[in-house]
């Protein structure tokens, strides 16, 4: 497995790592394979959320499935979503980090949490009351390394410059939607993770699915799978441009040997400040096609062929 560091901080991360959002939603045995296999197959990064798994249920399996390897891996979670029907347990006041990551820390069963992550913004809170909260439990070594996750370019650039000025650690990652055919934080994002230096971390690196070439054009989506059973994602990514641009990919994989898992996995390494691929996965036998997946040395007129082929220069 190749490593990687997560931008300026000392935490170094399996290129490719294990996203947990399906954990709580599968049984805890199957859980278990998944994780087995990954720490097997050298996955260091293990990405969760406080929300993953009907909240809490994806950190509380982590914490029981762990154990003794708890040491050996980079453990990431986050916080920010909607924890409870009333509409109290959320968003990034002091006060409620310091509620979520107690949470966090007990179902985790851990006393550190290596990457603890903003989910998302929080319009309501100040960025330097939910930066100063962090800051205090870094200090208090409950937290070594934070980042956030679907942030703004401005916001990415207002959160570094709060933390330069009160001398608090800064983000080190960015957590966002990447792939071959979601390419919009090209234009301002990754410029500015760049002029920080951090670290990009893609989830939803196959478009929910779409490239990895079990779905057909012209097919009704298999039973069971993702596109079946959740409508708003068939909407969104089965469009007529993705499926020309599918189309298209799945010829330039053919004609070089190489699957389009393959192509997904490699063309995001390739990436600028790409330190880690966050890939679900519901069985061992996905882990390890994710793993092998990320091998595909891609030439400078390849890479180029595919930006043609996906709209982008």
């Amino acid at each position: 497995m190749k490593m990687r560091t997560l931008g300026l901080s000392d935490l170094r991360v399996s290129l490719v790592g294990l996203g947990c959002n399906n954990f709580g939603r599968l049984d805890i045995e199957a859980s278990r394979k998944v994780v087995d296999r990954a720490l097997d197959l050298g996955i260091t990064l293990l990405d969760t959320a406080d929300v993953y798994g009907d909240r809490g249920g994806s950190e509380a399996q982590l914490g029981e499935i762990l154990g003794s390897r708890r040491k050996q891996i980079v453990l990431a979670t986050k916080f920010g979503m909607l924890m409870d029907d009333e509409g109290t347990k959320k968003g990034a006041s002091r006060r409620y980090i310091m509620e979520a990551v107690e949470a966090s820390l007990r179902r985790l069963k851990t006393d550190w949490i290596d990457l603890y992550q903003l989910h998302q913004p929080d319009p309501e809170t100040p960025l330097e009351e939910t930066l100063g909260a962090l800051n205090d439990l870094v200090q208090a070594g409950k937290v070594r390394h934070t980042g956030c996750s679907n942030l703004s370019a401005a916001q990415v650039a207002q959160a570094a410059e709060i933390s330069r000025r009160n001398q608090w650690p800064a983000f080190v990652s960015s957590q966002d939607e990447y792939s071959l055919l979601v390419r919009g934080i090209e234009g301002e994002l990754i410029p500015e993770l760049e002029r920080q230096h951090m670290g990009l971390l893609p989830y939803f690196p196959l478009a929910s699915g779409l490239l990895t070439g079990k779905y057909k054009r012209s097919e009704r989506a298999p039973a069971g799978t993702r596109m079946a059973t959740i409508k708003r994602l068939a909407d969104r990514y089965m469009t007529d441009e993705n499926w020309t641009m599918v189309d298209k990919l799945a010829a330039f994989c053919a004609a070089r040997g190489h699957s389009m898992l393959e192509l997904a996995f490699s063309w995001l390494a390739s990436r600028p400040c790409l330190s880690s691929i966050i890939a679900g996965a519901t069985r061992p036998e996905q882990v390890e096609q994710n793993v092998h997946a990320v091998n595909w040395k891609l030439s400078s007129e390849e890479l180029a062929e595919v930006d043609a082929i996906t709209g982008n220069v």
